[in-house]
């Protein structure tokens, strides 16, 4: 044995003749940190080590060890990382678990194992209703709830004839599904493009052509890029109002800029915000990594809060921190503002409305109004879980 070992060997034997464990926990963390969706993972495991570096590297008092994994926005990736993560790693928790598509994927095997789930970027309606699970949260959002807020401002603001396009998976249909139930004026389209699709030439000559009064679009990260610059350079900037959830956010607007300007987009956080604990997060996160903080960095740094609360509450018992987790979503202090887990374990929270507004030679968001407070979502009553 060398002195190292020698020492480790010596605390465990005083630990135990103490009759105390050595506690540590080991958390799993997925989100996509490759390809065209790289910057809103690369968000959340930021906004996550952000959170446990303040909390000095600790987890409700327990050393804290973070594995990371890259699932490619592949269902089939995001199946394999998290039999790794339960089967082999035996993680204490699984936190990010991508976008809807590939949580999606994983609920079988998730729902099965009893471990501790918090998605920090999906909430798809599945998980939302029938199929929601004791140990499955989102500390983000259910996909309708931002796009609901924009269908009110929509129609708070007089929209008569809006045009809705989203990418052709589970969120871009929740995307507009929650649009939908909130607009009451005339949808004369809803098209669905590939996912990751890079052009959008012909969709946005089918959009002009169509003359409507506005357009709303769910599209994240890269996608949210293109889609944006392209209609801009088609000449609609300006002319026809554009309302987005997840398209114009931090991740996006060091590459969009003046393509953003005017812009309105719904969401559950922005680094504008005006919360104590949001000025502390977003003036820390940008010191450490030198950029706006996007909502995705908000929900990995509170879902480390989160579970700093929750595990301390269940005192290193694994049974008891699905109901920590659950409790623990009313006392911590999000960066959002109000919070708290419905029955169905998905939040209750406010939806607020920004604009992209020049700022001299930059362009900012600007918060112009809460179209929903402590909202819930549409699906919680078909959840069996009290």
């Amino acid at each position: 044995m060398n002195s190292q070992t020698l020492r480790t060997a010596a605390l465990a034997s005083t630990l135990a003749a103490a009759g105390l464990t050595a506690q540590a926990a080991t958390i799993g963390l997925m989100a996509p940190l490759s390809g065209p969706q790289a910057l809103v993972g690369q968000d959340q495991v930021d906004g996550f080590m952000l959170a446990l570096e303040q909390l000095g590297g600790k987890l409700g008092g327990q050393a804290t060890t973070v594995l990371k994994e890259d699932d490619q926005l592949k269902p089939e990736t995001g199946q394999q990382i998290v039999r790794k993560f339960i089967d082999k790693d035996k993680v204490d928790a699984i936190v990010g678990l991508s976008f809807s598509n590939v949580l999606m994927g994983s609920l079988p095997r998730l729902a099965g194992s009893g471990t501790v789930a918090i998605a920090t970027n999906a909430g798809p309606s599945p998980i939302a209703g029938a199929q929601c699970k004791p140990n499955l949260f989102s500390v983000a959002w259910q996909n309708d709830g931002a796009a609901e807020a924009m269908g009110k401002f929509a129609q708070d603001r007089g929209v008569k004839r809006a045009y809705l396009m989203a990418p052709n998976y589970q969120a871009g249909k929740d995307m507009l599904a929650g649009f939908k139930r909130f607009y009451k004026g005339e949808v004369i389209a809803e098209v669905y493009t590939q996912v990751n699709q890079p052009d959008y030439a012909a969709e946005l000559a089918q959009l002009q052509a169509a003359e409507p009064d506005a357009v709303f679009v769910f599209y994240p990260g890269g996608m949210g890029i293109n889609f944006v610059k392209q209609m801009s350079q088609a000449g609609l900037k300006g002319k026809l109002p554009l309302y987005s959830v997840f398209t114009v956010d931090g991740t996006t607007l060091p590459s969009l800029r003046d393509a953003a300007a005017g812009s309105i987009s719904g969401a559950m956080w922005d680094a504008a915000l005006d919360t104590p604990e949001n000025k502390t997060f977003v003036a820390a996160f940008e010191a450490k990594y030198k950029r706006t903080p996007s909502e995705y960095a908000a929900t990995g740094y509170d879902a480390a809060k989160l579970l700093d609360v929750a595990m301390r509450k269940a005192g290193g018992d694994a049974k008891k921190l699905s109901a920590a987790v659950k409790a623990a979503g009313s006392e911590f202090k999000s960066v959002r503002g109000p919070f708290r887990f419905n029955n169905n374990n998905l939040p209750v929270q406010n939806y607020y409305a920004f604009e992209a507004v020049k700022e001299g030679a930059k362009v900012a968001m600007k918060h112009v109004g809460t179209p929903l407070t402590e909202h819930a979502d549409a699906y919680h009553a078909k959840c069996a879980l009290q």
